[in-house]
């Protein structure tokens, strides 16, 4: 799964962010900036988790495709389709959550938060289907 689909907000808040790594203390983080770059980490992170769950439940969805009659087929497009939806879903609400510090400096820190919020919410959803549904 791409997760590169982001909004032009998140694409500008990302370019915004320093070229060269930083050692940032994410655990005691002072400036708006350090937030900033902690609260993008958390979000790469959750991402990572996401597309490990993602790329799960695909494979047993294939699998299950697999054992169906062609026309009966489809689960792991549905999936496919669905998570599309959510990125558009996610993107735009974390853009309005940033809107409470619009143009500010903690814009950034709202909008990744969101992002990691409701990332990690959704790995938690797939893990869940995978769990679930698995051993059938």
């Amino acid at each position: 799964m791409n997760h590169t689909l982001l909004s032009p907000l998140l694409a500008l808040l990302l370019s915004s962010l320093p070229a060269t790594a930083q050692e940032v203390d994410c655990a005691n983080a002072m400036s708006q900036s350090d937030m900033n770059l902690c609260a993008h980490d958390d979000w790469q992170a959750q991402d990572a988790a996401l597309n490990d769950a993602y790329a799960k439940a695909v494979l047993m969805l294939e699998e299950w495709d697999a054992n169906l009659p062609q026309a009966e087929r489809g689960a792991v497009q549905a999936l496919k389709e669905g998570q599309r939806a959510w990125v558009t879903f996610r993107d735009k609400a974390c853009e309005a959550e940033g809107y409470a510090m619009r143009g500010g400096s903690a814009e950034g820190f709202l909008v990744y938060g969101c992002m990691a919020r409701l990332t990690e919410d959704r790995a938690r959803q797939l893990s869940w289907m995978i769990e679930a549904y698995g051993s059938f």
